[in-house]
């Protein structure tokens, strides 16, 4: 009982609103921000926080939209109902919250807050994993979830967070252009304090492709 109390505690931080209200709270903070009126290292600042926001959105966001679709659609009972029901007892389209157990919700949020910190940071991507993994695991000590639920959320929320990482390499936010088939962070991007150095680097980027489009 002490170790699903434990679990239940740190399960709730699954939740896609631990991480989807910060960031639409920051693009929000962003938007209302007089960005002329800054520096450039303020401005820097401003926005690799804003575009970090957006990848979060989409990364979590998108895959909690879609895992909501899946899990009603397929309708597959939660380990509480195995008695009733069994362990395949699908019900599609029940719209009931007794058959959406696959995949979990809280695992797809966990993969994606990994994939976002694979991509980010992926030399420190055995810390993000240990943790996301084990809070994911939550959901089957606790009840709500078979393994398989979680698994298979996970690897949609890591699926969605990647291919959010590629599209805002194709477009140049974050990650510069992909030449291999991972996105590489810039240089540019810290969500601290930047440097001289980097800011220099920035405004060279910028002036190079504003003479590209303006011959």
């Amino acid at each position: 009982p002490g170790f699903v109390q434990f679990t239940d505690f740190f399960t709730d931080l699954g939740l896609g609103g631990w991480y989807l209200i910060p960031a639409a709270l920051c693009l929000v903070a962003a938007n209302l921000t007089d960005w002329r009126s800054l520096s450039r290292r303020a401005r820097l600042f401003v926005y690799n926080w804003t575009c970090f926001a957006f990848l979060v959105l989409c990364a979590v966001g998108l895959s909690g939209l879609a895992v909501n679709l899946l899990k009603y659609g397929i309708g597959r009972a939660r380990p509480l109902y195995f008695n009733d029901f069994g362990v395949l007892s699908l019900h599609p389209l029940a719209m009931d919250a007794r058959f959406a157990g696959f995949p979990s919700g809280h695992a797809t949020t966990m993969g994606a807050v990994f994939g976002v910190a694979l991509l980010l940071f992926p030399r420190r991507w055995y810390i993000a994993l240990a943790l996301t993994a084990c809070i994911a695991s939550t959901r089957v000590f606790v009840g709500a979830h078979y393994p398989s639920d979680t698994v298979a959320g996970f690897g949609l929320g890591l699926a969605f967070a990647i291919l959010s990482g590629l599209v805002f390499a194709r477009l140049g936010f974050i990650f510069g252009r992909p030449s291999s088939k991972r996105p590489e962070r810039k240089r540019t991007f810290r969500l601290g304090w930047a440097n001289a150095a980097q800011r220099r680097e920035l405004m060279a980027k910028q002036s190079g492709r504003l003479s590209a489009d303006h011959p």
